[in-house]
């Protein structure tokens, strides 16, 4: 069955309320910032007078005035709220205005007088290597012995890749309403991810415990990882001007300011070697990784590790070792991005595959195959570099009918009659894989609670801790609790996210909000069913295991004639004094990792997918046209196959727009020069295909593991399917000329195709 989207209507119509589109309470206030000019200085506040006259200001915020702890990060405590004495990036907050509104609190943010000591500042991951500069000690993933594998291997290739990063570019930008109640709570909405990290940060920041803190999410206008961490800061800072006045306060960030104050998605540096056979088999790959953490930890460390142990993507390698360290920079602190680091380790996995392939004159669809994990009868290439092995691995049969299915064999033919006939326009065609891991990195992250009421009249309430950014989780969970009841869905009443309903809730993220969250949604559904079936079997004489609720009944499975209404049962519960509320909660079972040894169990399943992408490229001008799109993806059983759908197509689209045209560009100083969207480009309805055409993989086989009604995660891995645009991209560049290599930049704007265009013309 196909399901709409709870919040359809109200997207459309504009009657969804996001954060800051609720009624204003009498007396809000508004903060602005009082911004940097300096990517890294030494500064102190000259005088704020001036300002706090100002008509309608009510104060200025500096870090003097925390009662708490002065620090946000999540991992490290390297994250100060307000910097004390220090500039770390150019447009960081040194100190924030709260005034009657933004207007007012923007023009006394000007009249704030700062003095500014500029110090040396590093802008890149060349500069941070330069200088030793890094956020924590290298780790390491490996297995074998690579630099004795890479020596006697028959061929050997080695390169250098540089990773750009990508904006968040939500349509919801950061946003926080605080206020407090008339018990002195501190009462939050947020457009967070992770609303349980934010109500701890800001009580950590306050000095108060988080019983006192509450915090909800209604829903957000986008996260794509944006608001895991980075929206704690500014719940945090809100919270402040709200504790300190008294008075509730806002605080929703300008598009201009959103971008210059926030994290990207890492760009990286990889250096690598590969050893290979005659026939493309890689024996051997070394790596060094190199993230851009930008001026704090984040989210960093885990970030580095999912790509480490992401770019084996679909390969099987013998030996292995890819050691990667954190750069220390002086720019806005990097963060959680869809794909969190594994589509930076697949982009290197797949320019060694591509590299292989030309060196050796092969077709890189076909080395690539030659290289797949194997499914577990052949258990000498079913296991990772980290240690995992690879289970339901469909990825042979889903490559095949791909392939098959998108007519990849004659459209290649094709495309080399077509290059023949145009001498400066060329066309390329490509086939790539994904395999993505499924849960949290950090372990105790993969757990989940929820909260049902049913109320006397057979009406439902649901709640759970995920939040809804607009990719369709409150309606799998809507359907979860449909389903386990045996109910239909209009008597469902899912509430907004919130923390004094379920606390300590992991963040959504990791493509495992539904996994986590279903399964804690059936655990208190079946709690109770448990709990009704006995009311059940003596109202209609018969046996508890006997007992089925569907389709708004309750009926004997032995006798389905005779049947109940589901309010019936409830009613006569509630007359006995049935509880009629219940908790659920799960933890993901089986995974495990050891950060030292870099070995472990760290994913609870993988999902598979693949995708063909046909390119024509301009000689002249290095500006391409994306012909046709076939994407074939593996999520399980679908409980909302409309839902899967558009996160595949959406994945997709972001990670063209991230491998394709979405490039930062700073100045000499370290200020963002692509801070609005008039320069920085987002792909558009015009960079999509009208031939896109998606498939979902039918898999003959039950899953190995248990996760909730059969599906998989679909949130991140469909991202990396645009890996075949880029590999169709060089493809494309490589028919300009008789080349071995093609060296592309990522992103691979227009400029850098023709740079790669001119290369191989120059060979």
């Amino acid at each position: 069955m196909s399901l709409r989207h709870e919040s359809a209507v109200g997207h459309v119509t504009g009657r969804a309320i996001y954060t800051d589109e609720q009624h204003e309470p009498a007396g809000m206030l508004s903060l602005w910032p009082v911004q940097a000019p300096h990517a890294h200085a030494r500064f102190r506040i000259v005088d704020t007078s001036a300002a706090r006259a100002m008509p309608g200001v009510r104060g200025v915020l500096v870090a003097s005035d925390i009662p708490g702890e002065n620090n946000t990060g999540p991992i490290k405590h390297d994250e100060p709220l307000i910097p004390v004495d220090t500039v770390e990036f150019h447009g960081q907050a040194v100190a924030w205005v709260i005034a009657v509104d933004e207007a007012h609190a923007r023009a006394a943010a000007a009249a704030v007088q700062v003095h500014y000591e500029p110090l040396p500042a590093r802008l890149s991951i060349a500069d941070a290597i330069a200088d030793d500069a890094f956020h924590m000690p290298a780790t390491r993933v490996a297995r074998g012995d690579a630099a004795k594998a890479l020596a006697d291997a028959p061929h050997r290739i080695d390169g250098e890749l540089h990773i750009g990063g990508q904006d968040h570019f939500y349509l919801e930008t950061q946003a926080s309403w605080t206020a407090l109640d008339a018990d002195g709570l501190l009462q939050i909405v947020a457009s967070t991810q992770h609303p349980s990290e934010t109500q701890a940060i800001v009580a950590h920041v306050l000095g108060i415990h988080a019983h006192r803190v509450l915090c909800r999410c209604l829903r957000m206008g986008g996260g794509f990882g944006g608001k895991e961490t980075q929206a704690n800061p500014y719940a945090a800072i809100a919270a402040l001007a709200t504790w300190i006045t008294r008075q509730p306060v806002r605080i929703k960030l300008q598009r201009q300011l959103d971008m210059q104050m926030t994290g990207k998605r890492h760009p990286f540096f990889a250096r690598y070697r590969a050893g290979f056979d005659d026939n493309g088999l890689l024996h051997a790959i070394a790596v060094d990784l190199v993230a851009d953490g930008g001026w704090s930890s984040d989210l960093s460390p885990p970030v580095l590790m999912r790509t480490m142990v992401h770019i084996d993507n679909a390969y099987f390698v013998p030996h292995v070792e890819i050691v990667g360290r954190i750069a220390k920079t002086h720019l806005a602190s990097n963060t959680a991005f869809r794909g969190f680091g594994g589509p930076q380790g697949m982009v290197v996995g797949e320019e060694i595959l591509d590299r292989v392939a030309r060196h050796l004159r092969l077709p890189a669809h076909a080395v690539r195959e030659r290289n797949f994990y194997r499914p577990a009868q052949v258990p000498d290439r079913n296991t990772t570099h980290y240690g995992q092995p690879v289970v339901d691995n469909h990825l042979p049969q889903l490559w095949a009918q791909l392939l098959h299915d998108s007519g990849f064999a004659a459209r290649r033919d094709a495309a080399t009659d077509f290059n023949a006939a145009h001498p400066h326009a060329k066309r390329g065609i490509a086939i790539t894989p994904v395999k993505f891991g499924i849960s949290f990195n950090k372990t105790e992250y993969n757990q989940a609670g929820a909260l049902v009421h049913i109320y006397a009249d057979g009406s439902i309430q649901l709640n759970h801790g995920g939040t809804e950014m607009g990719q369709g989780l409150h309606t799998k969970m809507i359907e979860v609790a449909r389903r386990t009841l045996g109910v239909s869905r209009e008597r469902i009443q899912l509430m907004a996210t919130s923390t004094d309903k379920v606390p300590n809730t992991s963040a959504t993220a990791a493509s495992s909000g539904s996994d986590l969250n279903g399964q804690a949604v059936k655990a208190a559904c079946d709690t109770l069913l448990a709990r009704l079936a006995p009311v059940a079997a003596t109202l209609l004489q018969g046996a508890v295991g006997d007992v089925v609720f569907a389709d708004d009944g309750v009926f004997l499975g032995s006798a389905s004639e005779r049947r109940l209404s589901f309010e019936e049962v409830v009613g006569v519960a509630y007359h006995e004094r049935v509880s009629l509320s219940a908790t659920g909660y799960y933890r993901t079972p089986v995974i495990h990792w050891d950060p030292a040894a870099g070995q472990g169990h760290p994913f609870y399943y993988f999902a598979y997918g693949a995708a063909v992408s046909e390119v024509e490229l301009c000689g002249y001008t290095g500006v391409h046209r994306l012909l046709r799109v076939d994407l074939l993806h593996d999520v399980g059983e679908s409980i909302a196959e409309h839902i899967d759908r558009g996160q595949i197509e959406g994945g997709f689209v972001q990670g063209l727009g991230w491998l394709t045209c979405e490039e930062l560009r700073w100045n000499a100083k370290g200020k963002l020069l692509t801070d609005a969207p008039s320069t920085y480009k987002i792909p558009t309805l015009g960079d999509v295909p009208h031939a896109f055409h998606v498939a979902l993989f039918r898999r003959s086989d039950a899953p190995s593991t248990n996760v909730i009604f059969g599906s998989k995660g679909v949130g991140e891995p469909p991202l990396m399917l645009a890996l075949s645009v880029r590999e169709a991209l060089r493809d494309a560049v490589a028919a300009f000329g008789d080349a071995r290599a093609v060296a592309l930049a990522c992103p691979s704007t227009p400029e850098a195709l023709l740079t790669a265009i001119d290369a191989v013309r120059a060979r």
